[in-house]
């Protein structure tokens, strides 16, 4: 499937359809994406999940979600998504999510939301450097838009355990920003946490090393356009116990921080 088709696809899968609520809580359903193999990508339940929360508090913005991944999901079968607000006040919300397939739990989420508000701003993060040129255009395949980096992480030598993406998609539909970012940050942070290992690569996930996300999560500072470049820098500081964390920032071009993420993930390496 090219790059276009998968935009698509992806936004597709964004588009959740409402279902009948069951009890107390507000349910939704999106299809699952066509990748060509069985296993669910994380990066869906995350975009998902960011759209279900929003779309149960309408006139409040998804500001950090946080998802466990108990099983793996399978793709070509649709997800379900039962969203219970625990508190929902003037200004904030607080909601838990359940995604399901068939009955089974995949994903169990929490999402605290937040109205526009107006307040002081400062941060303190290192500056942004050049956008990399056209010729450091990387191919992801689960990333169908434009994205480039200076660094490889398909390259099995030895390197520190950090990795800077630059992306910019297509123009996309009004309020699907905050879902694309989360869908985005799922893939890279399993290879940036290998890249110290010498003759591995993240190549060799399901080969040479079985890899699994366990838990992310996001949190959105600003609201952030994604048809404007951004920066995902990202640095896996612990790896131990059969486990790996990493964690990263999304900066706009200029330097503003828009976004925050972090992620724990099995990694069972040969001995």
């Amino acid at each position: 499937m090219g790059a276009t088709d998968l935009w698509t696809d992806l936004l597709g899968c964004l588009d959740l359809r409402e279902l009948p609520a069951q009890e107390a809580a507000d349910c939704f359903e999106g299809r699952s994406q066509s990748l060509g193999y069985p296993r669910l990508f994380g990066g869906q339940v995350l975009g998902q999940a960011v759209r279900a929360a929003g779309l149960a508090c309408a006139g409040k913005a998804v500001k950090s979600l946080h998802v466990l991944f108990p099983r793996e999901g399978r793709s070509g079968e649709p997800v379900r998504y039962e969203v219970t607000r625990q508190h929902e006040g003037g200004t904030f919300a607080a909601l838990s999510l359940l995604a399901r397939q068939g009955g089974r739990v995949i994903a169990v989420a929490s999402a605290s939301l937040h109205g526009a508000e107006d307040g002081r701003e400062h941060q303190a993060v290192e500056p942004v450097p050049p956008l990399p040129s056209a010729e450091h255009r990387v191919e992801l395949g689960l990333l169908p838009w434009e994205t480039r980096s200076e660094a490889d992480l398909d390259a099995r030598e030895a390197a520190a355990p950090e990795y800077s993406l630059w992306m910019r998609t297509p123009a996309a539909p009004d309020g699907l920003a905050a879902a694309l970012l989360a869908y985005a940050t799922d893939l890279t942070l399993i290879g940036t946490a290998v890249r110290p290992l010498a003759g591995l690569s993240q190549l060799d996930a399901h080969a040479a090393f079985a890899s699994a996300v366990t838990s992310h999560t996001v949190w959105f500072h600003r609201p952030v356009r994604t048809d404007g470049w951004l920066m995902l820098r990202q640095h896996s500081p612990v790896l131990a116990h059969g486990r790996c964390f990493g964690r990263g920032d999304v900066l706009t071009q200029d330097g503003t921080l828009a976004a925050s993420y972090a992620q724990e993930a099995l990694l069972r390496l040969p001995r």
